[in-house]
């Protein structure tokens, strides 16, 4: 007997949700104003740390966690007590772009070993189209000995979850569901559609899959023909962002900017519908060479910094850069395959001294993640020969150009702006020499 909505509306049923970060934490905190909720996560710290109140990524306050009623556990067992069930792990990348869903595949097993008859199980992950029938239900069946259309259901409702935007909330962007029937489908649209505005129902899984993955697929090569456009105007020698707000005044204009393309996201997701286009024998070549152009940027970056340099008199070797922001997008301490690892590690080929601050992150985190020491202060090691600006934090905004940079830096010094967030003019009336992405 599968579960119908009134199951849950009278906490007959409960929701469990397995997978507690950036997705599946503010999913969870959302559904428990409604249901009967549990969150599960491998991570015993993390349950540990989610019961005082504290989310180690800052999406959600203490008094909101400490107010709710929810049941945070590390026990896989408690999965046996969750009708709906909602997977929301990573689905990461590997070293050479190949998807790698092996978290996927590990949170699928402990879900197949302990669901009850019954049970709907519904995937937030970003996945390939196909994936959710191809590799996870048949992981499901075989691991519960079920069988997909009689001892369970299955669901795919991709996350648009965006670190850091307290605008576009998970309760006011439309949230697409899809189901293996109609009427899995119709409990999925009631049960988010209680907490989340506006839900759109998908006639099938994969087409919720492909909507999922295209739509950072398409920011990604709007950002690629951006990062491309400002290779050709530097070689010019014309500024982009002066030929942006030109372009801009057309009414039909989309002002993309150019910069660095990190994240879990936009960086990531493009890769796993060229992985399917390949093994189906196409090759996605628009998609893949606006990968290319985007992941050259960080590379780019540190290219110019080292022209620069030499421009401004400047020894290369020995060279001190301040690199102020580490995080892959501004006010956040999300750092995930950020790009600005490229413009260290570059920068350091050539034997520059490169020194990282950044006020939002964990130092501890990225040592653990990245094998480097970020500053306690920005001048802890002055004086320095350039500073580069690489993500636009508010703190970064309100440094008074003559009060801190100029009194971090020697003679002739650069400032490389990738986001474009100072005046040319400002920069160079205080003796910078000045250069933006």
């Amino acid at each position: 007997m599968f579960p119908v909505f009134s199951d849950f509306e009278k906490g007959k049923e409960k929701i469990l949700i397995s997978g507690l970060g950036y997705v599946g934490l503010p999913l969870l905190i959302a559904l428990s104003k409604k249901f009967k909720v549990i969150g599960f996560d491998i991570n015993e710290e993390r349950i540990a740390e989610l019961k005082k109140g504290y989310d180690r990524n800052g999406e959600i306050r203490k008094e909101e966690l400490k107010n709710s009623n929810i049941e945070f556990t590390n026990n896989e067992n408690s999965i046996r007590n969750g009708r709906l069930i909602i997977i929301a792990v990573p689905t990461p990348v590997d070293e050479h772009n190949i998807p790698n869903i092996d978290i996927l595949r590990f949170a699928t097993g402990q879900v197949a070993r302990n669901m009850v008859k019954g049970s709907l199980v519904v995937y937030e992950s970003t996945v390939y189209p196909g994936l959710t029938e191809e590799v996870c239900v048949p992981m499901l069946a075989k691991l519960s000995d079920g069988f997909l259309g009689k001892d369970f259901k299955v669901g795919y409702s991709p996350e648009r979850i965006n670190p850091g935007d307290k605008e576009h909330t998970i309760y006011n962007v439309t949230k697409i569901v899809s189901a293996s029937d109609s009427d899995a489908l119709e409990l999925l649209y009631k049960i988010y559609g209680s907490v989340i505005r506006n839900i759109h129902k998908t006639p099938s899984i994969k087409t919720a899959e492909a909507a999922k993955v295209i739509e950072n697929t398409q920011r990604d090569l709007n950002i690629a023909l951006m990062n491309e456009l400002s290779i050709i105007f530097n070689k010019i020698g014309i500024d982009t962002k002066e030929v942006l707000d030109a372009a801009s005044t057309k009414w039909n204009f989309l002002k993309f900017e150019p910069g660095l393309v990190g994240g879990h996201c936009i960086g990531v997701d493009p890769y796993y519908l060229t992985y399917k286009a390949q093994e189906l024998g196409y090759h996605p070549n628009i998609i893949l060479s606006g990968r290319k152009i985007n992941d050259y940027m960080g590379k780019y970056v540190a290219e110019e910094t080292v022209k620069e340099l030499i421009k401004s008199d400047k020894l290369i070797k020995g060279a001190k850069i301040l690199i102020l922001g580490f995080t892959f997008k501004e006010t956040i301490n999300d750092i995930r395959n950020t790009k600005v690892m490229d413009i260290y590690n570059e920068l350091r080929e050539y034997g520059i001294r490169v020194y990282i601050y950044d006020p939002y992150v964990d130092k501890l985190k990225v040592r653990e993640a990245y094998n480097i020491s970020l500053l306690g202060k920005p001048d802890d090691y002055i004086p320095y020969d350039g500073i580069i600006v690489s993500v636009k934090h508010r703190e970064f905004l309100k440094f008074n150009m003559v009060n801190e940079y100029k009194k971090w830096v020697n003679e002739n010094p650069i400032l490389m702006d990738i986001k474009g967030i100072y005046d040319k003019c400002d920069v160079e009336n205080i003796g910078f020499s000045y250069w933006r992405l």
